[in-house]
């Protein structure tokens, strides 16, 4: 498991990015890296416009898991402490600037949600390697034998 905090500013969404570059090239899930990339920046991007109130921040949290049934599975996570409970936005105009991050998530991940903390809530997204795909990675935490969808 790899996480990271990081405080209310810009420069925390490349940080983030390159953060995660470095573990996804470490666990050799290099096949998904893009879309893990913009991933994170689109939730550590609406954590620091939805989510993290002024003198706080947001903690990155990614692991890697070997379940039998589906392979090796990345999950991220983006903490914070702020309210509401994000959502997928239907229809932003072509000339809006926002409104897409969630839809992107959505397109990218194989499974994403949203869960409970106190304070605040946690936003996570799943991508998943077929078996025998990764390229040589290592620190890859424990098998899962809980039900598919169990983290």
């Amino acid at each position: 498991m790899r996480e990271k905090f990081y405080p209310r500013e810009r420069q925390s969404v490349p940080a983030a990015r390159k953060f995660a570059a470095g573990a996804v090239a470490d666990w050799g899930f290099f096949h998904r890296l893009d879309g893990i990339a913009l991933c994170v920046s689109e939730l550590a991007t609406n954590a620091l416009l939805h989510g993290v109130p002024p003198g706080r921040g947001f903690l990155l949290r990614m692991r890697m898991r070997m379940r039998l049934w589906e392979g090796a599975v990345l999950r991220v996570e983006v903490h914070d402490t702020g309210g509401g409970v994000p959502r997928v936005t239907e229809g932003a105009a072509g000339t809006d600037e926002g409104g897409r991050g969630l839809v992107l998530v959505a397109a990218l991940a194989d499974k994403w949600g949203v869960g409970e903390r106190d304070p605040g809530k946690f936003v996570w997204c799943e991508f998943i390697c077929p078996s025998g795909e990764t390229e040589g990675g290592s620190d890859l935490g424990t098998v899962g034998f809980g039900p598919p969808g169990a983290a």
